[in-house]
């Protein structure tokens, strides 16, 4: 495609930050990559947050069809707001999206270029989290300095049978499953109200203090569970042992897809296997209501130690390496930022933030 005709292209693309939701809807829902992330559900979700600000950028043609679609969620890590562009990223949960062809791509070069000048220096960097393979996206991407690193994440097939789900877990696990499951000690149960949801709170709490990774404040998961609960796009699932909640796993639904998103363990509880039992129901609950794929939510990086995956690696599923795309306004600042976060972690402040 010619220069000139790139040109032409572009006057008649426009910008906007805003959208009919049923416009927008379809987009994300006929689109093969589209995700949950995507979705106006999930964007007035993020909406309800204290220090959380999710924008909406599109580009479409003369007839108002959409050609290029992202959903960055600006995060404030820290509340130091006279910092507050040193405790500031900017997050693309689920990747961005264009139309196929050689106009969705340079509706999304379009919307990058302008995106880099508008943000300036109101955050540290723009990640892009991607959840399939970018393609032809990539060399778009590279030539706005959206730079690829690569970052883990593990897909469970469930167009399959429970019982061939539960003969790709690996051997030790299936073990500890059954004997969990013959004691008849862990019981599992779906959140259906705000009291079970503020159980499930302090498990998340107790899980991420222990990792020194701040967590999302508690109105997230609120929000959540109020706007996406009624729907049928989260579910929330809890272990307990007893009447002492052990294991919590919570997996928002899209399509044919549940994506895992926030989970969180009583280690005191660890012997009776609950989370081991708790992923096991999980899936099978996926295969016996249609999905057909479990996506763990990342499993960090390739060559670096990291306890959780190991976990997800139990189970079976296709290691992928879909990456992460990431351009930082300005690289010192960004080294500044990184160093005073490891300083906050080492000394256990420990801030809302949404993490995964």
């Amino acid at each position: 495609m010619s220069n000139f005709y790139n040109h032409m292209l572009r006057v008649k693309m426009k910008i906007v930050h805003t959208l009919p939701e049923e416009k927008w809807r379809h987009f994300v829902e006929e689109h093969p990559a589209g995700n949950i992330f995507h979705t106006p559900e999930m964007f007035q979700v993020f909406s309800r947050v204290k220090d959380f600000e999710p924008e909406l950028w599109t580009v479409v043609d003369q007839e108002e069809s959409i050609l290029a679609l992202m959903t960055p969620v600006h995060v404030r890590l820290f509340n130091l707001l006279f910092l507050s562009c040193l405790t500031t990223r900017s997050i693309v949960y689920g990747g961005v999206l264009c139309a196929p062809g050689e106009v969705g791509l340079d509706a999304l070069e379009l919307l990058l270029r302008t995106y880099k000048q508008k943000i300036g220096y109101r955050s540290m960097f723009t990640e892009i989290r991607n959840v399939f393979p970018i393609g032809e996206m990539e060399p778009v991407l590279n030539r706005q300095g959206f730079l690829y690193q690569a970052h883990l994440n593990y897909l469970i097939n469930l167009g399959c049978p429970p019982e061939a789900i539960f003969q790709n877990i690996g051997s030790r696990t299936r073990k500890h499953i059954r004997h969990s499951l013959n004691q008849g000690k862990v019981v599992i149960e779906e959140v259906t109200n705000e009291e079970q949801l503020s159980s499930c709170y302090r498990l998340l709490a107790q899980a991420y203090s222990r990792a020194k990774v701040p967590l999302a404040d508690p109105a997230l998961f609120e929000a959540a569970f109020d706007l996406l609960y009624p729907i049928g796009m989260i579910r929330i699932t809890l272990a307990k042992v007893g009447q002492a909640p052990a294991a919590v796993s919570m997996d928002l639904l899209y399509k044919d897809i549940i994506y895992g998103w926030y989970g969180g363990i009583d280690r005191s509880l660890c012997a009776y296997a609950p989370n081991e039992v708790l992923m096991w129901h999980i899936l099978k609950w996926g295969a016996e209501n249609g999905f057909c794929l479990y996506d763990f939510g990342g499993a960090g990086k390739p060559g670096e130690e990291y306890g959780v995956r190991d976990f997800k690696a139990k189970f079976g599923g296709n290691l992928v390496c879909y990456g992460r795309n990431i351009w930082a306004q300005n690289p010192f600042f960004l080294h500044l930022s990184k160093r005073g976060y490891e300083i906050f972690r080492r000394f256990g402040y420990k801030p809302y933030i949404f993490s995964n």
